[in-house]
């Protein structure tokens, strides 16, 4: 059976309610009976119980963290980063699916009652009165990859879509690309909505005949079945995917009608994620900074919890290409 705070009480020679200010962070006690409780505490092997100190602190130290794509593989290595920088805070991750739920109001009541000390919306695709919802029923919230504003509602941290929209234009006009495609995920996503504007504004800019289409989710099988699509009518030289995992579909789509990238197709994605580097796959991509946008958002979150009344402000991170073989050569 586990060993009980009045076990370590009893072993050390102090009350429990000592024991219990030794376990908790901030409490008062002295140096002396600190080190009594914790040897005892070595003696005996005894662990504080996290809920019972969230009843003395008024704090669980859990973070909810709400998504909802579960089948893009990017998200395992977001999930990893988060939930790895959290536990190394002191902090515990809940992981929240979001997926199909069109309420904010749902999973405020959810979160609410796990009692989670903060909550961090980790999505480019939920809207953003999910992450209000949260702001205002008082729990301190932080929207990771959100859409970028002069004004936010709430904390928001991530990268500049528009901008990524434009870097993808130029690096195909620096080819010697001229027909070219968007390719986005879903047509209602700020992340879709905000890259489409900025290819179609550089492509308008520099020249370029400039197309675009969507596909039903950011999935491997959607971006497969809308390049099949275009493939069978009359395709782009090369397109900008908006995400990695709807590059790799498009790329099998590609090879499935026997034409060959980049010589027959261009293509480019954004994200960086590990699949990207793949031998087989080797697609040219947009690097989205993912540490550092998940510790930003790990320490703001953290800052929150002592000052819940933060202004919320917008942290942007640069993005840049990586270099791979689905695009020619710069001509």
């Amino acid at each position: 059976m586990a060993v009980t705070l009045r076990e370590v009480a009893q072993r050390a020679g102090v009350s429990r309610s000592a024991v219990s200010r030794t376990f908790t962070p901030g409490a008062s006690v002295s140096a002396r009976t600190r080190a009594k409780v914790e040897e005892a505490a070595a003696e005996l092997g005894y662990s504080p119980n996290a809920l019972a100190s969230s009843l003395t602190t008024g704090r669980t130290k859990l973070i909810g963290l709400v998504s909802n794509n579960f089948h893009n593989p990017i998200f395992l290595e977001v999930f990893d980063l988060f939930t790895r920088t959290l536990q190394e805070r002191g902090l515990k991750p809940l992981l929240v699916n979001l997926t199909d739920e069109t309420e904010a109001a749902n999973s405020v009541r959810m979160l609410r009652a796990y009692s989670v000390d903060g909550v961090i919306v980790a999505s480019s695709t939920l809207p953003p009165n999910f992450a209000v919802a949260f702001r205002e029923a008082g729990i301190p919230v932080v929207h990771s990859f959100g859409r970028r504003s002069d004004a936010p509602d709430v904390h928001v941290i991530g990268i500049d879509n528009v901008e990524c929209g434009r870097m993808a234009a130029r690096t195909l006009a620096e080819r010697g690309y001229r027909t070219v495609g968007f390719l986005g995920g879903p047509e209602e996503a700020t992340s879709t909505q905000d890259r489409l504007a900025g290819f179609v504004e550089e492509c308008a800019r520099i020249g370029l005949n400039c197309t675009h289409s969507f596909a039903d989710a950011y999935s491997f099988a959607a971006g497969r079945a809308e390049m099949l699509r275009l493939v069978a009518e009359s395709p782009a030289e090369a397109y900008f995917c908006g995400d990695d995992v709807l590059s790799i579909g498009a790329l099998s789509a590609i090879r499935e009608a026997g034409l060959r990238v980049p010589d027959n197709i261009g293509l480019i994605g954004l994200n960086d994620m590990e699949m990207a580097g793949w031998e087989n796959i080797s697609l040219t991509t947009i690097k989205q900074p993912l540490s550092e946008i998940i510790g930003a958002s790990v320490d703001r979150v953290v800052q929150m919890l002592d000052a819940p009344a933060l202004p919320p402000r917008c942290d942007i991170f640069r993005c840049e290409i990586v270099e791979r073989g689905t695009l020619r050569a710069p001509s």
